[in-house]
């Protein structure tokens, strides 16, 4: 009723003992259960072709892009990678028309550094990159656009778990004299 969920079949590692003790079974049985009910959304999306893409609006300095992204939890189609690829061109010239004032960074070591990095860079990024996401966090001063430019499955590029078949560069935009703050 409350959407808390269990699988009890589900058990410590049984790799060690000793540390099986102060692994908290009722944790282990909500993790497995989360995944297990993920593991059938995507395979409905698959059997019905339901897509993972959802669409969003920005506006920035009256300037207005709409934008697909696959959702956090749901998996890319092939029809979703098709849209991904096709949109990319018109999200990377909206992205490059609103950020001519300001500073670009490339993030490294998974946002925990950023690098600043001339448009010759980005182009080299542009050119190996299949897909376009672009998203915002901040506003006005501490504004920050961000331009995740990737390949493969998106799903898999967000945290380089299909790395080197899918992955991605994240290149932000921030304001003259600010560093992004991820």
């Amino acid at each position: 009723m409350n959407g808390q969920r269990l699988n009890l079949a589900a058990m410590p590692s049984g790799i060690n003992p000793l540390l099986d003790r102060f692994v908290n079974s009722d944790g282990i049985q909500r993790f497995t259960a989360y995944r297990d009910f993920r593991t059938a959304i995507h395979h409905y999306q698959i059997e019905h072709q339901v897509s993972g893409i959802v669409w969003s609006s920005m506006t920035i300095n009256g300037r207005t892009c709409t934008c697909p992204k696959i959702h956090e939890h749901l998996i890319s189609l092939p029809s979703d990678l098709a849209i991904l690829r096709a949109e990319k061109l018109k999200i990377v010239q909206f992205w490059q028309d609103i950020t001519t004032e300001l500073d670009l960074y490339l993030s490294m070591n998974s946002g925990k550094l950023y690098q600043l990095i001339a448009q010759e860079d980005i182009d080299r990024i542009l050119h190996r990159s299949e897909w376009a996401v672009l998203s915002q966090q901040g506003k006005d001063e501490t504004l920050e656009l961000i331009l995740q430019l990737g390949w493969g499955k998106p799903e898999e590029a967000v945290y380089r778990r299909g790395f080197p078949e899918s992955g991605s560069e994240y290149i932000h935009a921030v304001q003259p004299g600010y560093v992004p703050i991820g």
